[in-house]
């Protein structure tokens, strides 16, 4: 065990793809985390097994191609393994290998048994294997690695239990052995590793070879050892990427050699199922109209399916708020709890099941092997406006969310591919947008069906397409500003198509509903009460003189109670401090069709954007009568003062639909930014173009409707 831990660390190692992930969770269940490598942004999921009395932490390691790295990502993993004193350094690695594709997964496999730490090899999708007919000796491949080799099924939790037996048998080993390494150096090589590990602690002779390639970047080093393995790589002429490539050359023709004498396939010409699905789903024709049709029925999905839920949780809430406020009676904690509380609150809860809906698709597509199918077909597209087709699962990433999307740009190695990445991500509409468009497109289009297709699915799919164009647009204005002298290339395994775990899928999405309802709640817990004491309180009497103005118009007029109760709550809303503010915003944002308690939502809504719906829930709740009515039928039944024009009217609810679909109202988005890119110059670039882009694309549709 290293260092003063107390717990033995145990890695999960493995190419994308490889199921990783999923053997991560069946070891760990719910006693997970996500939090941070030491130093950099880049996350770690860290959980716990406990094997009779012993406790063992788990780290799931990125997906990783080699001990070369290309990526952000794949550097953590190598600076890891190369660094004894890392707090995540492993005291066994579980490499996970797919044993449909052995050869390619082998590669960090063999590398890791080179560095000398103990490792169990499991080799997964035993169930695709018995469907090929594929058949693997086992023993073979554990007498050439030296370690114990499980075949399993993760997916069907098919000998998994025997993983549980094989670490714990490993850890309780003491007795330290080296193997014998499976890549010979030559004798260049040995020289520059023997000096290198002559001058810094290293655990082999792989170890000090691997020191000498990436000295440069590996940040546990001194400046004093970079400076003195320099003078050993240049006094004997040791090149970094010739070393690379005849290593990873060599290790190839070894797993070759091993795969012919292990691995027996059955002798057919016929073309798998796998290949006969990619002739049509990576077809230059078909496959994106597939994708379209795929994303068609996400969209529609989104609305038809959540439809009832939505009508539930809404008459709930507002069922709740209205006991609340007759059991607590008439005082100013009621009304901090139902208007404040409860109203801004169950503005957001009530599209959990959208969330949810959407989050539960998108894995699905993920767990198939679909979305490797639509990074590789968009590939050729996405060059022409200066990304790659790694930027594709960015930008769908980005439907759920912008930061971890902007994460995902870590496996793209061009700077200038990536930054565009970075830069155009948020413009795909993402899960935070969705109570907005869910809200607003009421108010546009019916709820009636064209065809087999509902009107508001189709609009919504309509919104999704717009943030697209903007990517394109964008990222093609970025693509001649911005200057690269290198160009970049694509490398992709594309897994078999195979059932998702739905395990893994319902895992998924409770985590991001978990996270979407605390995330944004705790924000828009702390903006409800802000913004209920901001339009319950004003400055001097200005709220009394405003309530007895309004008393006496009343009465001049006639009106019956329910008027006169609305007009006296419009009036003490506009003479709060809320009002104040919205009433400073409002000549800008009139332009866009927008009044003051519209503009009081943008505002708040630059934390985040789904902020929106719940400031709305809150201005609408203060000073209303009628407690049982939805947010949806509040905001519907809003008028312009002294008019019958709804404040949502078509043209007013379509332009804020543009609005928010270009504008950058999320600053955690931001923060994202500026960590990945080092600077404040590209976030704040952002949020000025993607402002314009919002303010006068709201602008043109609102001077046109209207």
């Amino acid at each position: 065990m290293m260092g003063n831990r107390t717990r033995p660390v145990v890695a999960l190692l493995g190419n994308p793809n490889s199921g990783k992930s999923s053997l991560f969770n069946f070891l760990t269940g719910m006693r997970q985390k996500v939090s941070n490598f030491p130093g950099v942004t880049v996350d770690k999921k860290v959980g716990t097994l406990k094997i009779e009395d012993e406790v063992v932490t788990i780290i799931d390691f990125p997906g990783t191609y080699s001990t070369f790295p290309n990526s952000l990502d794949e550097r953590i993993v190598t600076n890891t393994l190369t660094n004894l004193q890392d707090e995540n350094y492993p005291d066994l690695v579980v490499y996970v290998a797919d044993a449909t594709q052995l050869e390619r997964h082998l590669l960090l496999a063999s590398q890791v048994h080179d560095l000398g730490i103990p490792m169990i090899l499991v080799l997964n999708m035993a169930d695709l294997l018995e469907h090929s007919a594929t058949q693997i000796d086992i023993d073979h491949i554990a007498s050439f690695f030296k370690c114990k080799v499980l075949s399993v099924s993760v997916r069907e939790g098919r000998n998994t239990d025997a993983i549980l037996d094989a670490i714990k048998e490993s850890l309780n080993n003491k007795e330290v052995s080296t193997p014998e390494m499976l890549f010979n150096l030559d004798k260049m090589e040995q020289s520059v590793a023997e000096q290198v590990s002559a001058i810094i602690p290293c655990k082999g002779i792989y170890h000090a070879k691997l020191l000498a390639h990436h000295y440069k970047w590996l940040d546990f080093l001194s400046e004093q050892q970079k400076s003195d393995i320099e003078k050993i790589v240049l006094a004997n002429e040791f090149v970094d990427l010739r070393g690379q490539v005849r290593e990873t050359m060599r290790r190839f023709d070894i797993h070759e050699h091993l795969i012919k004498q292990a691995v027996r396939k059955p002798s057919s010409s016929t073309i798998g199922w796998t290949e006969r699905i990619d002739n049509v789903v990576t077809h230059k024709v078909f496959g994106p109209i597939l994708f379209f049709v795929v994303m068609l029925f996400v969209f529609q999905a989104i609305f038809t399916w959540a439809e009832y839920p939505m009508e539930w949780i809404e008459k709930g809430f507002a069922i709740s708020g209205a006991w609340a406020g007759k059991m607590l009676g008439d005082n100013w904690f009621s009304d901090l709890l139902v208007n404040g509380v409860i109203a801004g609150l169950g503005g957001i809860v009530v599209f959990v099941p959208q969330i949810a809906i959407l989050f539960f698709l998108i894995t699905l597509l993920e767990e198939s092997g679909y979305m490797s199918r639509v990074v590789f077909m968009f590939d050729s597209i996405m060059q022409k406006f200066g990304m790659n087709g790694r930027s594709v699962v960015s930008l769908i990433s980005s439907g759920a969310c912008a930061i971890p999307a902007i994460m995902a740009t870590r496996t793209i190695s061009d700077k200038k591919e990536r930054l565009i990445t970075i830069l155009v991500s948020p413009l795909i509409s993402c899960s935070a947008r969705l109570p907005i468009y869910a809200v607003l497109i009421g108010f546009v289009v019916p709820n009636v069906r064209i065809g087999i297709f509902q009107a508001q699915g189709l609009v919504l799919m309509g919104l999704y397409m717009l943030g697209i164009v903007g990517v394109f647009a964008v990222s093609l204005v970025l693509k001649i500003i911005l200057k690269s002298d290198s160009s970049s290339f694509l490398m992709l395994e594309l897994p078999d198509y195979k059932k998702p775990l739905w395990k893994n899928v319902l895992m998924t999405v409770k985590k991001k509903v978990e996270s979407f309802v605390i995330g944004a709640g705790k924000i828009i817990m702390a903006i409800s009460i802000v913004l209920w004491f901001l339009a319950s309180f004003g400055p001097g009497n200005a709220m009394q003189k405003a309530e007895e103005m309004a008393y006496n118009t009343s009465i001049e007029q006639n009106w019956d109670e329910e008027e006169m109760a609305n007009h006296i709550a419009s009036a003490k809303l506009e003479a709060s401090y809320i009002g104040y503010m919205g009433k400073w915003i409002e000549p800008a944002i009139r332009p866009l069709g927008y009044d003051w308690k519209i503009g009081i939502a943008l505002l708040t809504s630059f934390a985040a954007r789904e902020v929106f719906v719940g400031t709305m829930a809150t201005i609408n709740s203060i000073g209303s009568e009628s407690d049982e009515m939805t947010i949806r039928e509040k905001m519907a039944a809003e008028v312009r003062p002294g008019t019958d024009i709804k404040v949502y009217n078509q043209a007013t609810s379509l332009s804020l639909l543009v609005f928010y679909v270009f504008a950058m109202q999320c600053m955690s988005t931001l923060a994202v930014v500026r960590r990945e890119t080092m600077s404040w110059k590209w976030p704040v670039i952002q949020f000025l173009f993607m402002g314009a882009m919002a303010y006068f694309g709201a602008l043109l549709v609102y001077q046109l409707l209207s």
